[in-house]
């Protein structure tokens, strides 16, 4: 079964998510993940959220997905274990050493793997897969066909975006607003740059202004059937950030479509849906995303970074004295709903609207009318959004303010002569905490004979039934009753219900928790690393800190740009390991220059970030005559995808040959480190992101050969879009 996954910020988003019908949601505690800047849950509500999510058979994942310290770990392991305790059904992680960590501290509790682990193709599945990783949310640049492909070579369940913003980088691979502002989106902490204004210039001269790299939101309504049938496991809504009533709509349409695309009713899509969609949120009015196997050439929306709501049309008259504007309505629009106007920044909620100067309070489209009280820097010609429906709003709180989501119960009620009402409980659902539920609840009230009008089965029935104020429902009531009796107040079997019930839900929440033990713990893996070998490497750095006797750090080049003209020899003889990207591998013009470097130096050849088919492919095609022809000694890989490449390349690559891990690995701790050497890794580069007591802590042991970036340019992102090609379509 698909799973619909929507996601919560606070309670209310919770409320909204489980009631419109997700059946898991993702949430963040008040630290270590990805939306620092959300409301998150503490402990405490941690615990709440859960369990009210658990008993109506929602399943819960905790984002514990940034990058994690040294001084960090300790309190990140501390939060995973609260959250297993409370019940939480999957933690999501970006950080490799916290998650082969996991993975082993708690062996039944499903760790899936972030989008911000970038993993783009198969390969990169694959290894996760090996390390014990139960699921894998792909990088949100795939098309349909990348998709179905991974889908079917390999046994995790497959998780992907389908609604939501979108990054112009692949998540995990972006430094853009750490290095420019110091706050990291690989820590939950972006400040978005790529919502900003720039200028695009070639050749030092102007092509292009505007939001350049502010991506539109992704709608993907059209392709759940497609996604079903490639076998994906869960449809992804993003939003941690965005109000109940998004999450409301959103999820509500979601589910009405998935629903559709598992029936046998023809899949077409309703325009209103999409319009609401719109109307809750969305920049530029969205897009397909990656989704399609065509370069998306409208990914980018360089007019507007923010929400745009639905274009209302455009200001054909404004009377500045009394604070009129005119306009052909290209939306209906109602006393409440809030517009935005072209140069302005602010919201205007509408309380007057007239025709022919009659007072009116809702509108249809086509219709011309005049909207009052507006004041701010105003012209003929603006553009005019509605930006929120009061009565989508209205609509949207009242889809959670009452119990729609229901769990399902069978009941028998006893009503014997002499005997106490009763009500026997169990189950008629498959959810894990409602698993051996007995209920039997006897009340203090008995019936008593007749005198005109014994009760009957349907007025038992009636009172029974009536659970709409709570998370159940009685699929069956089976009624065991004598003739000729009576029960004295009806209040006595809405009491009896209540009661029963109560019991229910006190012992799903019972169910919901677990017990965290070290004996639980499996025979840790080959992958996973203990505390105590951290421990012994940390006192062989300490016994070895003498700067006299220390060998002085090697020197490492990456030749980004290579000029064939150049003669390479004459290099300094203090450079010992050179790094030339595939790319160059691939033509001829290189090779006497290939040649000259790894004649005279350690050579390396640079894995690019991303691998899909194509330039995987190329690889495969370069690779193993290139190590031969050039006497390479290793690789710079750039991505974990990069080991089983290789590994199916090459028998016994650690043998003969060194890996190195990128910069784009984020190597932030100890953990992590071991974790790469368990993977055959040599040498690892420290992330650029840390600072100096988090590198002093990594250097801390000798275990691993470290690399540090000292001078040169980063890339700030990694993107599946071409700025220059996509300025060349739209000129003429």
């Amino acid at each position: 079964m698909i799973e619909l996954l929507s996601p919560v910020g606070d309670f209310e988003c919770l409320k909204a998510a489980v009631q419109n019908g997700a059946d898991s949601i993702y949430l963040g505690a008040d630290y270590f993940n990805a939306r620092n800047f959300a409301h998150n849950f503490s402990i405490d509500e941690l615990k709440t959220a859960i369990q009210y999510a658990k008993i109506r058979g929602v399943k819960t994942y905790l984002t514990l997905n940034t990058l994690i310290k040294d001084s960090e770990f300790e309190d990140a392991l501390n939060l995973a274990k609260s959250a297993y305790q409370f019940g939480i059904d999957a933690i999501i992680v970006q950080d490799l050493g916290l998650g082969t960590k996991l993975i082993e501290l708690f062996p039944d509790l499903p760790i899936h793997s972030s989008t911000q682990m970038t993993v783009h193709n198969l390969n990169g599945a694959l290894e996760l897969q090996k390390l014990g990783f139960k699921r894998v949310v792909l990088a949100r640049e795939l098309s349909i066909n990348e998709i179905d492909y991974i889908c079917k070579n390999t046994n995790m369940e497959i998780e992907c975006f389908v609604h939501g913003a979108l990054c112009i980088s692949y998540s995990g691979q972006c430094l853009f607003s750490s290095m420019l502002g110091g706050r990291s989106g690989n820590r939950g902490k972006c400040a978005q740059p790529c919502r900003l204004p720039y200028e695009l210039l070639e050749n030092n001269k102007k092509v292009n202004s505007g939001y350049l790299l502010s991506t539109r939101d992704l709608c993907s309504l059209n392709y759940i059937p497609q996604l079903i049938n490639a076998g994906v496991s869960c449809l992804k809504i993003e939003g941690r950030m965005k109000s109940a009533e998004y999450v409301a709509i959103v999820t509500k349409i979601y589910r009405k479509y998935i629903n559709l695309a598992l029936s046998n009713e023809p899949y077409i899509i309703d325009a209103d849906d999409e319009k609401n969609l719109m109307q809750v949120f969305n920049r530029g009015m969205s897009s397909s995303g990656h989704l399609s196997s065509q370069p998306n050439k409208n990914l980018v929306f360089k007019d507007k970074p923010n929400n745009m709501g639905l274009l209302l049309g455009k200001v054909q008259n404004y009377n500045k004295n009394k604070g009129l504007i005119t306009v052909k309505l290209k939306e209906n629009i109602n006393i409440g709903d809030t517009i935005a106007l072209e140069k302005e920044s602010g919201l205007y909620t509408i309380s007057e609207l007239m025709e022919n100067n009659q007072n009116i309070t809702q509108t249809q489209i086509g219709q011309t009318v005049t909207i009052g009280r507006m004041k701010g820097n105003i012209s003929c010609n603006d553009k005019i959004y509605k930006m929120s429906s009061k009565e989508l709003s209205s609509f949207a709180k009242q889809s959670y303010q009452k119990e729609n989501k229901k769990v399902s119960l069978n009941c028998k009620i006893t009503i014997k002569k002499d005997k106490p009402i009763s009500i026997d409980i169990t189950p008629a659902n498959s959810i894990e905490c409602y698993q051996g539920l007995h209920i039997k609840y006897k009340s203090t009230e008995f019936p008593v004979t007749a005198i005109s009008q014994p009760i009957e089965n349907q007025t038992i029935q009636r009172q029974i039934a009536k659970t709409a104020s709570t998370p159940y429902q009685f699929k069956t009531i089976r009624i065991d009753l004598d003739d000729n009796v009576f029960i004295p107040k009806l209040s006595i079997l809405n009491e009896l219900r209540r009661n029963g019930l109560s019991q229910v839900e006190n012992y799903a929440l019972e169910h919901c928790m677990r017990t965290y033990s070290e004996k639980n713990i499996s025979t840790p893996s080959s992958y996973i690393v203990r505390d105590d070998v951290i421990s012994s490497m940390r006192n062989v750095v300490k016994n070895n800190t003498d700067l006299k006797t220390t060998q002085p750090p090697k020197i490492c080049v990456l030749l980004n740009n290579i000029t064939p003209e150049y003669d390479y020899s004459k290099l300094s003889a203090d450079i010992n390991n050179i790094y030339v990207p595939l790319k160059f591998f691939t033509q001829k013009k290189y090779e006497p220059t290939l040649k000259t470097l790894s004649k005279n130096f350690d050579t390396y050849i640079y894995m690019p970030t991303i691998i899909k088919g194509n330039y995987q492919n190329l690889f495969y095609a370069n690779a193993e005559h290139s190590v031969k022809k050039y006497d390479i000694r290793g690789f710079v890989i750039s991505n974990i995808c990069n080991i089983k490449l290789l590994n199916e390349l090459f028998w016994d690559l650690d043998k003969y040959f060194k890996l190195v891990t990128n910069y784009t690995f984020n190597v932030f701790n100890t953990n992590t480190v071991l974790a790469l050497k368990k993977l055959g890794i040599s040498r690892f580069t420290i992330s650029p992101e840390l600072d100096k007591d988090a590198i002093l802590s990594l250097c801390n042991y000798d275990y691993l050969q470290k690399e540090l970036i000292v001078y040169g340019r980063l890339p700030l992102v990694n993107m599946n879009y071409c700025l220059l090609r996509s300025n060349r379509q739209m000129l003429p």
